[in-house]
């Protein structure tokens, strides 16, 4: 089969078509003929920097997927030939990735594609739904009413967390850099949106809320985003990111006694533990894109996987409105 592969670790000219074996079925397993993927931080970061989570030379990276299945083994019963489904599937080791014709994917991960989107739409969903879900329900635990900040409102993971969130009857404060992007927050359901910095988010929350302090902060950038979280929310609170690389302050987070969580939502892929659950989420996330409750936001370009290397540079250069979307043509 046709793949866009790599055989080193570094720019975005890494990227080389090739001619692959195409994937044998294995027990649990379906084979999806890949329609669409979309481009996530962690892919530019396996590209860049390999190892501990890259998969092996030749490696077909990303993981997220839509398509349409193809095979399904024996012991499968909630999938048939022709089902259209999406998931976060592989892109790491030890599983192929979608940058090809065809992937094989554990049938664990997969959930309908929700009937009103898109391939590319869909594509463009997976790994942030996952991400926002276990951070603001599996690790915050929000609850009608709270008051919570989401950094980044109008990123990958921020977009969809602040629809989540008002779902589920979150007042929502979202923070975003520039007037389109403030826009898009706000059109999406947060209830006020603010600058990045701490001063900025507790005269937002001061005003809309009627104090400067906050109940949950989901940090979807890491670095001083989570150190600008935990000092947003109250005391007792909780303060979760999605990127805990790097060094922190955490003196602030002792002095409230605040609970701190981190999102790594590739583990499962990793270690075959709690598949099952990201396949629920998805299912619910189908759901509440049919009803109208969520809607993934796509940067205008949508790119043609023969110009991967494009997309990746267009995320690293923080150029992106939404996700970047990718045709398997």
């Amino acid at each position: 089969m046709k793949a866009i592969v790599i055989n080193r670790f570094g720019g975005t000219d890494v990227f080389e078509t090739a001619e692959i074996a195409k994937p044998i079925l294995v027990p649990g397993h379906v084979l999806i003929r890949v329609k669409a993927t979309s481009v996530n931080p962690v892919d530019t970061k396996i590209r860049k920097f390999g190892p501990p989570i890259a998969p092996k030379f030749p490696a077909v990276l990303h993981g997220d997927v839509a398509g349409i299945v193809e095979e399904v083994a024996s012991d499968v019963r909630d999938w048939k030939s022709g089902d259209e489904v999406f998931g976060c599937v592989g892109g790491v080791i030890g599983t192929g990735g979608a940058l090809a014709e065809w992937i094989l994917a554990d049938a664990r991960l997969l959930a309908p594609k929700p009937k009103n989107l898109s391939f590319v739409e869909a594509a463009a969903l997976p790994l942030v739904s996952i991400t926002a879900w276990e951070g603001l329900f599996d690790k915050g635990k929000i609850q009608a009413g709270n008051k919570i900040l989401i950094t980044g409102g109008a990123g990958g993971v921020g977009h969809v967390a602040v629809q989540l969130a008002r779902w589920a009857g979150a007042r929502v404060l979202a923070t975003a850099s520039g007037l389109e992007k403030q826009t898009l927050a706000s059109s999406l359901g947060a209830e006020v949106v603010s600058g990045r910095s701490i001063e900025e988010i507790r005269a937002a929350s001061a005003k809309a809320f009627g104090n400067g302090e906050l109940d949950f902060a989901l940090d979807t950038g890491g670095g001083s985003g989570f150190e600008t979280a935990i000092a947003s929310v109250k005391r007792n609170g909780k303060a979760v990111t999605i990127d805990g690389s790097g060094s922190f302050q955490l003196g602030a987070a002792h002095s409230k006694s605040l609970d701190l969580a981190i999102v790594f939502m590739l583990l499962p892929l990793l270690y075959d533990e709690g598949r099952e659950q990201h396949g629920k989420i998805l299912r619910e996330i189908s759901r509440l894109a049919e009803t109208g409750v969520l809607r993934p936001v796509l940067d205008p370009e949508i790119f043609s996987w023969n110009r991967i290397g494009d997309a990746h540079q267009k995320l690293e250069d923080k150029k992106t409105i939404g996700k970047i979307a990718i045709r398997i043509d």
